[in-house]
């Protein structure tokens, strides 16, 4: 499908284009769609996210899931920032340019300090990767 012709089918579902500052904002860009409580996420993959033998980088993929993961757990922690502390991906399926990659995550567990999130990224109802990740709550910074 055309690129152009896949923008406007993911606009009539619903899917907003999120440019974002930082790293996701050149590795983007995201789309985002509210589903219930929550949000899901993608990533419309370009000829720009291939890697040499001519699938999505996996490193766009894991970068996709890190982004909606600490988002899931920043909203949960009302709005306190979480970096990433453990990242577990697993790769299970090739995602080609053209392709939408539809990602959620879900908190499985929360501690005063950690938050545990699982993810999942599909094209086309079937998961091309799986992720768990820990994420680690940020406190604000104390001045002496």
């Amino acid at each position: 499908m055309e690129h152009s012709a896949s923008i406007d089918r993911l606009q009539d579902q619903g899917w907003k284009c999120r440019q974002l500052d930082g790293f996701m904002g050149q590795s983007g860009p995201l789309w985002t769609r509210r589903e219930g409580d929550g949000w899901l996420y993608g990533l419309l993959a370009e000829d720009r996210h291939l890697n040499p033998a001519g699938v999505v980088h996996g490193g766009a993929l894991a970068t996709l899931i890190d982004h909606v993961i600490s988002t899931v757990a920043w909203t949960a922690c009302d709005r306190t920032p979480c970096v990433t502390v453990q990242l577990d991906t697993h790769f299970l399926a090739e995602v080609r340019a053209g392709d939408f990659a539809l990602a959620r995550a879900s908190i499985t567990a929360r501690t005063g300090a950690l938050v545990f999130v699982d993810g999942l990224v599909q094209v086309e109802g079937h998961a091309v990767l799986t992720a768990r990740g820990v994420m680690k709550i940020l406190r604000p910074h104390r001045t002496p």
